[in-house]
């Protein structure tokens, strides 16, 4: 089986301020915007535990050739995304490997036997993802998901394209 990698994820303060920036200097876009949080991802886990209070975050999609770059905003309630930027800042977040869903749980198997544990999932309309601790080997996170639909964007920018 082909491994393949569909997106990579960079953390951001400002949502809107780095679209502008990734359109205007790299010609990035147009970029897909959605608020995610308790009323729209289930099954949503922090370090193995279910999360029960309020969360959100903001992302903003964008193909690029056969990559899609994420920028990821958070927002409130506890998420990796929050503990990234405290941390680190801005910056280089994630890859994601696309793996199906009759694959998930072999896959997420595989590296549960090299020591590797999930640090943050959910799923959200048929999209289901799962960030990896990989942090600590590989400098980055590695997520896996399905590749699924979220849904339609609340808007998109530059809106005209």
């Amino acid at each position: 089986m082909k491994r393949k990698i569909v997106q990579i994820g960079i953390l951001v303060k400002d949502l809107q301020k780095s679209m502008e920036r990734f359109w205007e200097t790299l010609g990035i876009g147009p970029w897909d915007v959605y608020t995610f949080g308790s009323d729209t991802v289930r099954e949503f886990t922090f370090y193995g535990q279910p999360v029960k209070e309020p969360f959100a975050f903001k992302i903003a999609l964008a193909e690029f050739g056969d990559i899609q770059f994420e920028l990821m905003q958070p927002v409130k309630g506890p998420n990796i995304y929050e503990r990234f930027l405290k941390e680190k800042g801005e910056g280089f977040h994630h890859i994601k490997e696309k793996v199906a869903d009759d694959e998930m749980e072999h896959t997420l198997e595989k590296f549960r036997k090299k020591g590797v544990e999930v640090i943050q999932s959910g799923k959200c309309g048929t999209d289901v993802f799962c960030y990896l601790n990989t942090e600590p080997t590989l400098g980055i996170i590695y997520e896996l998901g399905n590749d699924g639909e979220v849904g339609p964007p609340e808007r998109r920018y530059p809106p005209d394209k």
